[in-house]
C-alpha cells in the first residue's frame, strides 16, 4: 500500500478485522517510513454487473432502487417500516447475485419482490401484482385478493385476514 502521507510504499499491518457484516475486512498499516498509520479496505471484486432482462428483451443494469421505489409504491402509506423494506431489497439483492452470473429476467425479480411481499403485508402484495401482472379488470384484483385471504389462512393460523368474514 502506498502512505497517504508519505507516498512510500513501505507499511506493515498492525491490525486486522471482518468489517461491514463479514463483507469486508478492515486493516490498520503503519508506513514504515514517516509512522503515519492509515486504515485500508479488502472486499471481493464484483466480477460483472448483473443485467436484467425485460419483457420485451431490452436489458439494462441491474438497480436494486428500482426494487425498493417498487416496493414503496405497492406500500404506499401502509405502516411498514423502512428497514423492513430495506430487508427485502437486500435480500433479493444477494440472492440474484449468488445465482445469477450475468443476466437475470425481470420476472425472476418481480417473482421474489411478490413473494416477500405476500409475507410482508397483504394489501401490498395485493397492490404489487395489480401493476406487476398488469391486471386489466377488477375481476382480476378480486382473484388476486382472494388467493391471498385462502393462503393467508392456509400458512398462517391466527394472522388477521384482509377480508373478514361475515362482511
Amino acid at each position: 500500500m502506498i502512505c497517504p502521507a508519505c507516498a512510500a510504499n513501505d507499511d506493515r499491518v498492525i491490525d486486522s478485522r471482518a468489517s461491514e457484516g463479514g463483507k469486508a475486512i478492515r486493516r490498520r498499516r503503519i508506513c514504515n517510513r514517516c509512522g503515519k498509520r492509515f486504515t485500508t479496505y479488502e472486499r471481493v471484486e464484483a466480477a460483472g454487473r448483473l443485467v436484467v432482462v425485460k419483457r420485451d428483451g431490452t436489458r439494462q443494469a441491474f438497480d436494486p432502487q428500482k426494487i425498493l421505489a417498487g416496493i414503496e409504491a405497492a406500500c404506499g402509506k401502509l405502516p411498514i417500516a423502512t428497514e423492513a423494506k430495506m430487508r427485502v431489497v437486500e435480500e433479493i439483492d444477494e440472492e440474484l447475485h449468488r445465482e445469477f452470473e450475468r443476466e437475470v429476467p425481470s420476472l425472476v425479480i418481480g417473482e421474489r419482490v411478490a413473494q416477500r411481499l405476500r409475507k410482508l403485508n397483504q394489501v401490498a402484495y395485493v397492490r404489487f401484482v395489480s401493476v406487476y401482472k398488469e391486471f386489466h379488470g377488477l375481476d382480476q384484483l378480486i382473484d388476486a385478493a382472494q388467493d391471498v385471504r385462502e393462503q393467508a389462512r392456509a400458512d398462517v393460523p391466527g394472522q388477521a385476514n384482509l377480508f373478514p368474514t361475515g362482511s
